[in-house]
């Protein structure tokens, strides 16, 4: 009649535990990511490079990502929250400041003040995605009311007639799926190139 020791015990116990871990690690921490990032590059080869947008041989941003453009000749995009800099991939995030609070409310005073020293002679209303930050940070598109706001600025720069400008913002705007899901928009690093562009 055999005897079961400890030993025997505890190896029967551990080993398909053992097992089990190590094949778990190896598909999902091993073969699935490969295989998905293989068949991302295979699909969807742009996304899965980030959306990196070159100009000239160079990269110059990501369709994805908004940059802070801050010189009047250019068009600028959605305000961002994250830190320590404007438009950080690496710290996604927004102000989490709600509409009553006081630093949301001289953040925005601060962003309008800063449009109409731009432009003074413009009295239209401000669109609010010019004066607000989203959640996330990264907007790189504004809404259609957004670009046409600055247009005369941008026009008025770059020494232009304004339907030049007008027509770059039409050519590019990217209108709502299916006529209705989403809004109007234009891609602010696209338009700010395309405007380069048309200088050169």
């Amino acid at each position: 009649m055999s005897t079961i020791t400890n030993n025997d015990t505890d190896s029967s116990i551990f080993r398909p535990a053992i097992v089990l871990l190590a094949g778990l690690t190896l598909v999902v921490g091993v073969i699935y990511p490969y295989a998905m990032t293989g068949l991302g590059k295979v699909m969807f080869n742009d996304q899965a490079e980030g959306s990196l947008v070159v100009q000239d041989g160079k990269t110059v941003g990501s369709s994805l990502i908004g940059q802070a453009f801050t010189s009047p000749k250019y068009f600028w995009g959605r305000p961002s929250a994250t830190g320590p800099m404007p438009n950080n991939a690496g710290a996604s995030s927004g102000s989490n400041f709600g509409p009553t609070n006081v630093a949301q409310f001289d953040a925005i005073k601060g962003r309008v003040e800063a449009l109409k020293a731009a432009d003074p002679g413009n009295t239209a209303k401000i669109p609010v995605d010019l004066v607000t930050a989203s959640a996330s940070g990264l907007d790189p598109e504004i809404s259609l009311a957004a670009a046409n706001y600055q247009l005369a600025r941008v026009a008025r720069e770059r020494k232009l007639q304004e339907s030049q400008v007008k027509a770059i913002i039409d050519q590019l705007a990217q209108h709502p799926a299916l006529g209705l899901l989403g809004e109007a928009r234009v891609n602010v690093l696209a338009l700010n190139l395309a405007l380069d562009k048309l200088a050169k």
